[in-house]
């Protein structure tokens, strides 16, 4: 079932995590925070949605990081029932896809239920302030990647961002599979 989040809540605050990358190496914020804005991404291996964008994503980020936004992509699916999302499984998909950007593994779930993460992807842009201001989707693509020549909405998203400190007021939400929440 695709789950659709909120439109953006303008000027909310990022939040502080530590959790462990692809690499072995433990990331926080101010590892992966840019200079001119930082874009926050949960994502995970199985989703079909993610799947669909995920080499326009790895492409869209090398444009990002040349203007100076800084990425991350988290997984918080509970990996006991979603056994594909497993740390060792996200290393061969960030190898795989040639991710230039840290790939990590929030196993308690906290990072995500802090940012408000509801689906994958969800995307969280923020400006150099660390202020909320763009949580939309990336283009037009939904469980099937969207025509070639489709509006790089998050890109041209993030560079406003980066350029003005605002992202742009009318925003359409991001659409995915459902975070898989660990059950009690």
């Amino acid at each position: 079932m695709a789950v659709s989040p909120p439109v953006c809540d303008f000027g909310a605050p990022w939040h502080e995590f530590s959790l462990p990358g692809t690499d072995g190496e433990i990331y926080t914020l101010d590892d992966v925070k840019g200079p001119n804005g930082t874009l926050v991404m949960f994502i995970c291996n199985h989703c079909p949605y993610v799947q669909s964008i995920i080499d326009r994503i790895v492409r869209d980020v090398k444009a990002m990081q040349v203007a100076g936004i800084g990425v991350v992509a988290i997984s918080a699916n509970d990996v006991r029932d979603y056994p594909e999302d497993a740390p060792e499984h996200m290393k061969t998909e960030a190898a795989r896809h040639g991710f230039t950007f840290p790939y990590l593994y929030d196993e308690t779930q906290d990072v995500a239920k802090a940012y408000g993460a509801e689906c994958t992807p969800d995307f969280f842009g923020y400006n150099a302030d660390g202020q909320l201001q763009y949580r939309g989707r990336f283009d037009a693509s939904t469980r099937k990647t969207g025509p070639d020549d489709a509006k790089r909405e998050l890109l041209d998203a993030m560079i406003q961002i980066s350029e003005t400190g605002f992202g742009p007021e009318n925003q359409i939400s991001s659409m995915g599979c459902s975070i898989k929440w660990k059950t009690a």
